[in-house]
């Protein structure tokens, strides 16, 4: 079950609000790389704004969820920045190894998601998350359907992905033929935790389709910060996208009738100014 409570405090939260973290925790947080910390940091702010949009009478208040899922949990930083903000109650975590978690009061369950099923029961969670975890996976999209089979009827799922549209990926991908944090791989070697185990480049449209497919509705689109290179491009080719853009989706309308009113509004979010400038996009939704 949920409870609501009064969030007095998030109407006074900016957007970009950096959250000052004070782990109470013996084990120590070293290994953690900077700038991924800084995106978990985005995370309640993500929430909480996906708790507003998905339904208005979450305008002022906030969720408590009781059961959270974190895939992909890692040294269970996310788990801790989430109770610290009080949104989680009780938290499970999922990983491919149980050798990184550091929170000792946090169950985690050992699963290879590229050939086994979430390892927990239909309508468990309230909430699931899952941080850079889709571009590791051979078939995400089963991945996805696990999520949905595994939250509750009104439950929230909040998952990241390196953001492939942005103009730095974009430029990258034209003269090189890989994305931003995709590259040459080693044969049979690929680390599963670095950038080394990025195997599965996923755009914002077709995470959004995926999500849709699966059953999922209010999905809502974030990002944890812009990304300088990318602001540098946007000067350049910011409206000639804009003028490209509007041209071939008035002829995939009209020719090919590729776009609906199911998928226009997603289609549109490739080329917004999110998309083309974040770094990491954060999507959020929620199973009817």
């Amino acid at each position: 079950m949920q409870r609501r409570r009064n969030d007095n405090g998030c109407q006074c939260k900016q957007h970009h609000l950096k959250f000052q973290i004070k782990f109470q925790r013996k084990q120590s947080w070293d290994s953690v790389h900077p700038t991924f910390f800084w995106r978990l940091q985005k995370w309640p702010e993500s929430v909480k704004r996906h708790q507003r949009a998905s339904t208005p009478a979450r305008q002022h208040a906030s969720i408590i969820y009781d059961e959270h899922l974190d895939i992909g949990s890692g040294h269970g930083e996310l788990i801790e920045i989430l109770r610290t903000e009080e949104l989680v109650k009780h938290s499970c975590a999922c990983d491919y190894t149980a050798d990184l978690m550091k929170l000792q009061d946090v169950k985690i369950q050992v699963a290879d998601l590229n050939q086994q099923a979430l390892p927990f029961d239909d309508r468990s969670f309230n909430l699931v998350t899952c941080t850079e975890v889709i571009e590791h996976l051979e078939h995400y999209r089963e991945t996805i359907r696990e999520m949905y089979r595994v939250l509750k009827p009104g439950g929230t799922l909040v998952l990241t992905t390196p953001n492939v549209l942005n103009l730095k990926s974009r430029v990258r991908f034209f003269v090189y033929g890989f994305h931003n944090l995709f590259g040459p791989l080693h044969i049979r070697e690929s680390a599963l935790h670095s950038t080394g185990g990025h195997i599965n480049p996923v755009s914002y449209f077709y995470l959004a389709h995926s999500l849709l497919d699966a059953g999922f509705e209010n999905i809502t689109l974030d990002i944890d910060k812009k990304q300088g290179t990318s602001m540098f491009w946007l000067a350049l080719f910011y409206l000639p996208i804009k003028a490209f853009a509007w041209l071939t989706t008035r002829k995939e309308k009209s020719k090919y009738r590729t776009i609906d009113q199911h998928n226009e509004h997603h289609v549109k979010q490739i080329n917004s100014l999110a998309t083309l400038t974040g770094r990491t996009i954060i999507v959020g939704c929620h199973k009817p």
